[in-house]
């Protein structure tokens, strides 16, 4: 990739209050073995970790200027003096050091893992490399991941890699699908490149479409709606794309633009089938996040239910309530009344917004009275019927809480081990949660306490089981904070990947085009003896409450049957997950009957992965089903 020129690549100083580009004070990293919790034998409890203190290194300090500590605080003034060190560079960022790096993260999550039980808490077993930084993701339900990002303009760590300050041709995006069946090498991935576009940037120079920093969900028939991007400059500025990816031919397309830009926007599908796309920066500028919330398809335009129902020349139409959050990326979910429930990163930012009257109402506020910043949340498994309560943790890098929201009120849960942001929380297919990746705050270009290198516990992951309780479980290889992202497979593996300066800062080879990297763990159920079988499910459309056939050759080990949905992430916000417990009716020999979820409320129309499970929680592997048309 060329470097950009002066004219296209603004000073990343512009941008330093910008999240995106949220800079703090540095301290180079070491390739040291990290100061993890104490490893003991097998499952023993582990105390958390502490922090280290907070180090400023000399090239920021030699930054730092006394009128913006008096007017902005230090911690503030930090991160423009960090901006400014970013700009000047600190040299080259060699090889060796990529290579030495990655090999010490090796040795030592060998190393502590050694000290955990597969079978109480699971594994990680796979660790190769990607073409893809993956700040997007997808669990497409052709059994293929799609990753996407942008076209880096920089493979130093220590700067940014991304072209958000950048317009012209340079602003780009890029897409990749993952086959897991084709395993781990080059010829698993396959190159999906977006829509070119000319953006409105009066430079006249088409480019693949830069969608990255946009919101997405899953439309009923399986396609994959994306909106937003960046234009380029102006500390993030919004774009106004509507795109669909197709899993079906694997193509993109490009439909009429939204209202409004939109940089860091949120999306969700309700039980309409339809997608609710709200906040992100718009088309001025950073610092002017729009209130305007927009539907696609369109009313008056079908929701697309069949595989061929390709969505085009399909605009978004006005949604009448505003959702006027100041900070983007809010979590919003569908639960079981069929309402929209937002909860803003800040604490008196949380409403109700009702599809059928297009109208909003106030929550109670979080109690915790704290901003949040890009941390998990999670609709929690509600039986049958859908969830009807979320788990709203992480994005608070010195507070551990979590804090649950039903009925109209907010509860406190048990708490995790330690505050963390940029962290995934995911649910699994025995209905349990597990949070990979994370970090003390943003990023800081490779360096510093802000960044998971410098404080390496950010790989512990955490597992809750059903009673709500947390514990620590084995460290993943990469530290992955910022654009970090994960997904749980058809097979019940979850893939770990995402985060592209650490994928940068541990590249073993950064001159070939496999910059990114993928890790894989095997959840605890794994280790616990063989798989229920699921040999068949309806190939056709399942309707809401209604009975359906599947066949197992196990049927005496089929003790559960779950819907999880398939997972679209960036930025810490998941939109789609939702786990549903489904009736065994009846059975007779190698066929059970399942009772679909009752309503579209419970389970948004679309394609949801099915699980039989035996009765220590171990899976099948996944056949896909379609819940049927949109209410």
């Amino acid at each position: 990739m060329s470097r950009s020129t002066p004219r296209r690549r603004l000073s990343a100083a512009v941008s330093a209050c910008v999240v995106v580009s949220a800079l703090t004070g540095a301290t180079l990293m070491t390739t040291a073995a990290p100061a993890l919790a104490g490893v003991r034998a097998h499952d023993e409890p582990r105390a958390a970790p502490e922090s280290g203190p907070h180090i400023t290194s000399p090239r920021v300090m030699a930054e730092m200027r006394p009128d913006e500590v008096a007017a902005l605080g230090p911690e503030h003034a930090e991160a423009h003096a960090e901006a400014r060190a970013a700009v000047r560079g600190v040299g080259d960022y060699p090889q060796t050091t990529r290579t030495n790096r990655l090999n010490a993260l090796t040795d030592s999550q060998a190393k502590i893992n050694a000290g955990f039980d597969a079978a109480t808490s699971g594994a990680f077993k796979e660790y190769f490399p990607s073409p893809e930084f993956a700040a997007h993701i997808a669990m497409l339900p052709t059994g293929k991941v799609l990753l996407f990002s942008f076209e880096r303009i920089e493979t130093n760590p220590e700067k940014e890699p991304a072209p958000t300050q950048t317009t012209g041709k340079e602003n780009a995006g890029r897409a990749f699908l993952w086959d897991p069946a084709k395993g781990s090498g080059a010829n698993a991935f396959t190159k999906v490149t977006p829509p070119v576009v000319d953006m409105p940037d009066g430079l006249g120079e088409p480019r693949p479409a830069p969608f990255f920093c946009a919101g997405h969900s899953f439309l009923p028939n399986g396609m994959l709606g994306v909106f937003g991007g960046n234009l380029g400059g102006n500390g993030g500025t919004g774009a106004k794309l509507s795109l669909v990816f197709d899993p079906w031919t694997e193509t993109w397309t490009r439909n009429p633009d939204m209202s409004v830009g939109r940089w860091y926007p949120s999306v969700v599908t309700g039980a309409d089938g339809r997608a609710l796309i709200m906040s992100g920066q718009s088309e001025l500028g950073w610092g002017t996040p729009t209130p305007v919330v927009e539907r696609f398809p369109a009313k008056g335009y079908p929701v697309p239910q069949k595989k061929t129902d390709v969505p085009r020349n399909t605009p978004v139409d006005t949604f009448r309530a505003s959702a006027p959050f100041t900070l983007d990326y809010p979590h919003l979910f569908s639960l079981r009344d069929g309402n929209i429930y937002g909860f803003g990163r800040s604490p008196g930012q949380q409403w109700l917004f009702d599809p059928k009257n297009e109208t909003r109402s106030d929550l109670p506020a979080r109690p915790d009275g704290r901003a949040r910043n890009y941390g998990s949340a999670v609709p929690l498994p509600g039986g049958t019927d859908g969830p009807d309560s979320a788990l709203v943790l992480g994005g608070d890098r010195d507070n551990p809480s979590t804090l649950r929201f039903s009925n109209g009120t907010w509860t406190a849960e048990k708490s995790r081990a330690f505050g963390r942001t940029q962290d995934d929380t995911l649910i699994l297919p025995d209905g349990t949660l597990m949070t990979v990746n994370g970090a003390y705050d943003i990023r800081d270009y490779g360096n510093g306490p802000y960044n998971p290198n410098a404080d390496l516990k950010y790989r512990q992951t955490e597992l809750r089981d059903a009673a709500g309780n947390w514990r620590l479980g084995p460290v993943q290889r990469l530290p992955r904070g910022y654009h970090s992202n994960a997904v749980v497979l058809p097979d019940g593996r979850v893939m770990v990947t995402g985060d592209e300066l650490q994928q940068l800062a541990n590249d073993p080879d950064v001159k070939d085009d496999m910059n990114g990297s993928i890790e894989i763990y095997e959840p605890a159920y794994l280790a616990k003896g063989d798989r229920p079988a699921l040999d068949r499910a309806p190939t056709t459309a399942i309707g809401f409450d209604s009975r359906f056939l599947v066949n197992t050759s196990t049927p005496t080990r089929a003790s559960r049957a779950v819907l999880l949905s398939p997972t679209t992430a960036t930025h810490s916000v998941n939109t789609s997950q939702r786990h549903l417990e489904l009736r065994i009716t009846s059975r007779a020999g190698t066929k059970l009957e399942l009772q679909a979820p009752p309503s579209a409320a419970a389970a948004p129309p679309g394609w949801y992965m099915l699980f039989l499970l035996d009765d220590k929680g171990v899976p099948s592997v996944a056949q896909w089903v379609q819940l049927g048309t949109a209410a």
